[in-house]
This record gives structure tokens, sequence and C-alpha cells, in this order.
């Protein structure tokens, strides 16, 4: 009988746990919430940050302080994914259209292994025409 509930439970375990976001999916909701802050998590030591037309290499908190001012200024409303390339483990890429409500945006990102973690080494913010 022991056996049977261990089973059952087993099972619900695996069918209750929360489904794993991906890093994108990830990244596109944190952009969405403006949470430059936890979205500074996913920086690497050094980021390639162009926002608008000031592009520049940046440590992980110089990145996260020139997009939390931009954020600040361009409050995000709806996001929807334009691109994901998640077939390497190692390399992946996401685009962005980001509706602040007064203008539109596309975001790009680029995030790279290092190690067991996946880090952006690129972010680029360009103004949709």
């Amino acid at each position: 009988m022991n056996k049977f509930y261990l089973r059952i439970f087993v099972l619900l375990a695996f069918t209750l746990t929360a489904p794993v976001m991906d890093p994108i999916d990830k990244i596109a909701m944190l952009i969405r919430q403006g949470n430059v802050h936890e979205l500074a998590g996913f920086f690497a030591e050094n980021v390639e940050v162009s926002v608008l037309d000031e592009e520049n290499v940046y440590s992980k908190a110089q990145a996260e302080l020139i997009l939390d001012k931009f954020f600040s200024e361009n409050k995000p409303g709806s996001i929807r994914i334009l691109h994901k390339v998640n077939s390497n483990a190692n390399y992946q890429f996401g685009v962005l259209q980001v509706n602040t409500g007064k203008s539109l945006y596309r975001i790009a990102f680029t995030l790279k292994g290092s190690g067991s973690k996946l880090a952006i080494i690129e972010f680029r913010v360009e103004a949709v025409r």
C-alpha cells in the first residue's frame, strides 16, 4: 500500500511542478516589468550596450544604470517576442518589440554561455520608425 502512495506522490510531484521559463522569455518578462535590477543579473561582466544612437562596452553596473535611465523614461507597456533563437545551449538570441505608449522600440539581445549560465553579452535598443 505504501508503494502505491509513493508512486502517486512522485507522479503528482512531477506534474505539478512549475514549468521552467527559458532565458529569453524570462528577460522579456523582466523588460515588460521594467525590472532592470533583476535583468542586470543576466549581464556578463562586460556588456555591449546600444541605446538609440549611443553604443559602447560597459561594465555590468554601468549597463544597469544606462538601461535603468532608459526604462525610467520609457515605461514598457506591451511586449511582443518577434524572434527567438534558443536551439543552441551556449548561444541564444532574442528580438522584442516594446510599446511604451508614446514610442515603439525594437530590443535585441544576445546571450552566451559561460560555464553553466547564460549571460547577456549584447543589448540593443532601437526606435522603430
